[in-house]
């Protein structure tokens, strides 16, 4: 037992970080994507964090309906679902609309001077 969840630390690592990690990483991409609202993720996050309590729950005889360790999962999965969807939307708005933005960093992006625009067409 541990503080993050009650199967284990190795247990949480694999199935809620990893597995459930990559499945929440991949649900933000899908929903920025196809241009859905960020607050669609958290319901979609609720639903995935209850699958993975139960995965918890068959696998490895965790509490089912413990909330506490629901929502330190949800809460897990929530903040990857959230660079999932962030990291899409960046790339979205900085190639369908390269005339307007430029990338800052991998989550964030600006928007274009003027000057620079005119600069790099001549």
């Amino acid at each position: 037992m541990s503080w993050l969840s009650d199967t284990g630390a190795l247990t949480f690592l694999v199935l809620t970080v990893i597995i459930g990690g990559a499945a929440a990483v991949m649900s933000g991409r899908g929903l920025a994507r196809s241009w859905k609202p960020f607050w669609r993720i958290f319901l979609y996050m609720a639903l995935l964090a209850a699958a993975v309590r139960f995965f918890h729950y068959a696998l490895f005889d965790g509490h089912l309906l413990s909330l506490y360790d629901y929502l330190v999962s949800y809460l897990v999965l929530l903040c990857f679902a959230s660079v999932g969807y962030r990291w899409m939307r960046t790339t979205q708005m900085v190639t369908q609309y390269r005339w307007l933005y430029e990338r800052t960093g991998p989550l964030t992006w600006r928007t274009c001077e003027c000057g620079q625009i005119h600069q790099s067409a001549q």
